[in-house]
């Protein structure tokens, strides 16, 4: 096939972008490559490769030129090999580079202020030790002056397969400058008790294991019912690009769907845009840790390879990640998007009793899966098409608490026992998706749907009846909203210029699921840094330089970037192109059942087709074979 815009880059054009910045002068040895991504193509672009035009294809390229806060933002054409734009931006810190938190753990490791701390808490082999450097947040420290900084905490493992995270060594924090490599300053406020559980959930140490477990085989003799040609995934009557971003992971591009002979259009776009994880307990200790783990980490940078048999199940093809290395060669996570079909139950259901028949459809679902490991969690991502033409987003969280010692005789607050002398503060896991729908076509608007009950009176005598309430959104600041389940609140995105056969506006709505919003003060910290997360719903018109709903730089930011900064403006969302930004997570009060490795917990929302088709498109699967289409006797 010919090469498409909206291709992956390849470990050679990655190469080739940061050699024209070296040409240039811009990229030395001594310079990070924080970043090298596909310059995406606007849709007008995308309109004129369709039409037969040409494409440019350009890499989007960011540096990090010395230890202090600035970056080097730069534009390079692939085709032409030139550098395009280039902008130095102060103020600003990439995500944490990996290679320099590696240069902190050695830091603070050999730091004689952390090794006396350590010796006076009873540990003196340091091999023993685990160090974990946390996005230090933004509160006024001195340290975080034209600094990129992190903070460190440390765990004790008396044997290299130990649970870290069982045994954390409490009350010492280490502040380092990640561009110099040097400790700033080890704060010791109070020595807590280690806890003595060891806390393995290795299965040698959860002996005997279950005996009755039998084994599931999924097969497809005939093959997937799927096909994928570069990033092109075919499905049905769906057809969708797909890519990995180092920072937003999982992105779908071009989400189309076949109806009477000709593909319409539902998704230009759609990806986890930002997430926040903000603790709740107010101690020195904990307070301060809020991880942007899109922003700060990286969701595409942090993806696992995955396994067939554990982490996907069936007929699985596999799509690789190749992303810039820090230092402007390339790296490959092999098995980094999982593909695959499973059976998800009925599809639809009838059984006509008075003819004696019975019609039934089973439901199948094409999943696009990745999961991250963000430090001591683990973040599975799930886009999962249906064969009636709506789209769910699923978010599954497991892996680590992030833990905290406590002296037993003093008690703990904002946290959950969990073991002997081992607690897990409360805390929050917020996502924000961004949702570029062109439903039928870029031109689309965005109404609230409330669901409300009539008053009782002559016009409703049984006090029984309910109605819709319809609001447009017609303005930014007006489109800042929050769910109301007990209004049964959902979002349509309808297109005003294109109607179904009974004379309806077709729409796509946003049926949410699991919706907390930041429970932080918003004068605080994390609350002016993650806006995005003091409401569900956002809509901004389409700006291909709007990307990330807390700012592009998030890491030591000082807040109000993103969404809060952008829809101040109360631009008009009437006849444009609007992009949807919607907030949904967890709010998770740690169980002991959670610990010592946390079950899989849900959170997502559903893309439901409203008055789209003009009947159930899915009236054309085919009935089961064997005994389901037989009439009953």
């Amino acid at each position: 096939m010919d090469a498409h815009p909206l291709d992956v880059l390849t470990a050679d054009e990655i190469a080739a972008a940061v050699a024209l910045l070296r040409t240039d002068g811009l990229a030395g040895d001594e310079v990070y490559v924080a970043q090298v991504v596909l310059d995406e193509p606007t849709k007008a672009e995308l309109e004129a490769f369709a039409a037969g035009r040409g494409c440019e294809r350009r890499a989007r390229v960011t540096l990090v030129p010395g230890p202090g806060a600035s970056v080097v933002e730069a534009s390079v054409s692939l085709d032409t090999k030139a550098v395009l734009s280039v902008e130095t931006v102060a103020g600003q810190r990439p995500a944490i580079l990996f290679e320099e938190a590696l240069y902190a753990i050695v830091a603070v490791m050999e730091h004689e202020g952390w090794q006396a701390a350590l010796a006076k808490r009873g540990i003196t082999d340091l091999s023993k030790v685990q160090l974990d450097p946390w996005p230090a947040g933004t509160f006024g420290s001195p340290h975080e002056d034209d600094r990129r900084i992190t903070r460190v905490l440390a765990y004790l493992r008396d044997e290299p397969n130990a649970n870290g995270y069982a045994r954390p060594i409490e009350g010492v924090i280490a502040y380092v400058d990640l561009g110099r490599r040097e400790v700033l300053e080890v704060v010791d406020i109070g020595v807590v008790p280690i806890p003595e559980e060891a806390a393995s959930y290795l299965p040698a140490d959860n002996e005997p294991l279950r005996a009755d477990l039998r084994a599931i085989e999924i097969t497809q003799p005939d093959g997937p019912s799927f096909t994928v040609d570069g990033n092109l995934l075919r499905w049905q009557r769906w057809s969708l690009r797909v890519s990995m971003d180092p920072y937003e992971g999982l992105v779908l591009h071009t989400v189309g769907y076949e109806d009477g002979g000709r593909v319409r259009s539902i998704l230009h776009r759609a990806s986890i845009s930002e997430m926040v994880v903000p603790y709740g307990h107010p101690g020195p200790m904990h307070g301060w840790k809020n991880a942007f783990d899109a922003g700060e980490w990286g969701l595409g940078r942090m993806a696992n390879s995955l396994t067939e048999g554990c982490d996907c199940l069936g007929e699985i093809r596999y799509l690789d990640a190749t992303f810039a290395d820090e230092h402007g060669g390339a790296t490959t996570i092999a098995n980094a998007i999982c593909l695959h079909e499973e059976d998800y139950g009925i599809l639809w259901k009838h059984q006509d009793q008075h003819a004696g028949t019975t019609e039934v459809r089973r439901s199948r679902r094409m999943v696009i899966s990745s999961i991250a490991t963000v430090g001591n969690y683990e973040y599975g991502f799930y886009w999962y098409l249906y064969l009636d033409g709506s789209i769910q987003h699923e978010v599954k969280l497991t892996g680590m608490l992030s833990t905290m010692a406590f002296d037993p005789a003093a008690g703990v607050d904002h946290a959950t026992v969990i073991a002997p002398g081992l607690a897990a503060p409360y805390h929050q896991h917020l996502f924000c998706a961004r949702l570029d729908l062109d439903v039928d076509g870029p031109v689309n608007e965005v109404h609230e749907v409330d669901v409300v009950p009539e008053p009782a009176g002559p016009d409703n005598p049984m006090g029984n009846a309910f109605r819709t309430d319809v609001t447009v959104l017609a303005s930014e600041r007006a489109a800042r909203r929050r769910v109301d389940p007990a209004l049964s609140r959902t979002w349509k995105v309808v297109n005003p210029e294109v109607r179904n056969r009974l004379g309806q506006n077709v729409a796509y709505k946003l049926l949410p699921g699991s919706t907390p919003t930041l429970l932080a003060d918003p004068s605080s910290s994390v609350g002016r840094r993650a806006g995005f997360a003091t409401a569900n719903l956002w809509v901004t018109p389409y700006r291909p330089d709007e990307r990330r709903a807390a700012g592009e730089h998030p890491n030591q930011s000082g807040g109000g970037d993103g969404l809060p900064a952008w829809t101040e403006a109360d631009r008009d969302l009437t006849g444009t192109d609007v992009v949807l930004w919607y907030t949904f997570g967890v709010t998770h009060i740690p169980r002991p059942e959670d610990w010592p490795v946390m079950n899989v917990e849900y959170a997502g929302f559903h893309l439901v087709p409203v008055g789209f088709f003009d009947r159930n498109p899915a009236l054309d699967v085919p009935p089961p074979a064997g005994h389901c289409t037989q009439e009953n006797a």
